[in-house]
């Protein structure tokens, strides 16, 4: 094996371990999505059901 050899051989070995996965930034966009929508829809359903109890909360002296 030559010195050539190495150099393509340790550049090529090099350039195929950075090679990025374009699938994971979609991936974990998808994700920040879903739990941004998932904590707004929780919000609503909670602040639903607060702003009914206090409506029709009857106080008895």
């Amino acid at each position: 094996m030559t010195v050539e050899r190495l150099i393509h051989l340790a550049v090529g070995t090099a350039s195929s371990l950075r090679r990025r996965d374009e699938r994971g930034l979609s991936q974990s966009t998808e994700n920040v999505i879903l739990l941004v929508g998932a904590v707004a829809i929780a919000i609503t359903v909670i602040g639903l059901v607060t702003r009914f109890v206090t409506q029709n909360l009857v106080l008895t002296p």
